[in-house]
């Protein structure tokens, strides 16, 4: 069993900065991939950011490539999401998860623990 908890959050104007937390229970935590995804309403939720195991490769989708750094720090149990240069078009609420796979994807499906999400507002 594993808990992940967002943080982080909030209300920013457009080309502004936040970096959002997840921190997961357990000891294992370095042994599995971990990734950012967003949801809005009406919407399926999207892949943001992947990161592996060891940290050595990070994957974006298009739509932050540039903007958004993931990266984690295993001593602290803890995947960070720095998201720079907000647009309206990244207001959503934002979900970390543990991946089942070695590497870590971009499907929904290969990640099986999620947390309970952190709202993102972008004002323009």
């Amino acid at each position: 069993q594993v808990l992940l908890v967002e943080s982080g959050g909030g209300l920013v104007q457009a080309g502004g900065s936040l970096r959002l937390s997840c921190v997961a229970s357990g000891r294992t935590f370095g042994s599995y991939p971990m990734g950012w995804f967003r949801q809005t309403p009406g919407k399926e939720r999207e892949f943001v950011a992947r990161i592996s195991r060891s940290g050595s490769s990070t994957y974006y989708a298009d739509s932050v490539k540039g903007r958004f750094t993931i990266s984690r720090d295993d001593a602290k149990n803890t995947v960070y999401l720095q998201m720079n240069s907000l647009k309206p078009e990244d207001t959503a609420v934002y979900y970390c998860a543990k991946s089942t796979t070695v590497f870590g994807t971009a499907r929904l499906d290969d990640y099986d623990y999620w947390g309970q999400g952190t709202q993102v507002t972008v004002s323009s």
